[in-house]
């Protein structure tokens, strides 16, 4: 389980980024940065964790604990148009970027999940399996997650026919077969590979 051992370790004010839909032909990709208190009680810590390792009610009901708590939280996000002029790993850096530079007060450090951090004004330090070992990268992934969900949802109700209130734009089976049938919407990601194959099906769903 992740702890706040390493926050607790580098002293000042220790932020957690992470970063939800890497994966998905659809929809942006949406950071969160996250500085919880050295004192965080066991209530609330006990509801983080990776965000994969949680089911869609957990993370709920950990978003609405974060949200109601003395966390400070960020958020920002890389549109489609942004994932495409940088591609995804570089419009992933650019909305943790954007999440940790939305906090009321700047941190010290940032511990980022994964092997590469984006330009900050401030320290920080790449963690592997970040959501795994540090309670604030935890509930930056939770943070992440529940909101780009939300937002994917929301597209569903313009875009029907995608499943996207489902399957949050990642490339199902479902999604596939609608993309050949449909073609792209303008929340597509055409740099993507199974995107610009279903470009090829007819040139009417290039508009």
């Amino acid at each position: 389980m992740p702890n706040l051992d390493m926050e607790r370790a580098a002293g000042g004010r220790v932020a957690g980024v992470d970063e939800a839909g890497r994966g998905p032909l659809a929809g942006p990709v949406v950071a969160a940065a996250v500085i919880l208190p050295l004192d965080t009680p066991a209530e609330l810590a006990n509801l983080l964790d990776d965000s994969k390792k949680l089911t869609a009610g957990q993370r709920q009901a950990a978003f609405d604990a974060l949200r109601d708590s003395p966390a400070q939280i960020g958020i920002g996000a890389a549109s489609v148009a942004e994932i495409a002029r940088l591609n995804i790993l570089g419009a992933s850096l650019l909305a943790m970027r954007r999440a940790v530079l939305r906090l009321a007060v700047p941190p010290s450090l940032a511990l980022i999940d994964g092997n590469r951090a984006p330009e900050l004004p401030c320290v920080t330090r790449a963690v592997v399996g970040g959501d795994g070992r540090s309670l604030s990268i935890a509930a930056a992934s939770i943070i992440a997650k529940v909101t780009r969900d939300k937002l994917m949802r929301a597209l569903a109700l313009r875009y029907p026919g995608y499943g996207w209130e489902h399957n949050m734009g990642y490339p199902t089976p479902e999604h596939r077969e609608a993309l050949a049938a449909l073609g792209p919407t303008p929340h597509h990601r055409r740099s993507f590979a199974p995107v610009q194959l279903s470009l090829g099906f007819d040139s009417r769903k290039t508009a």
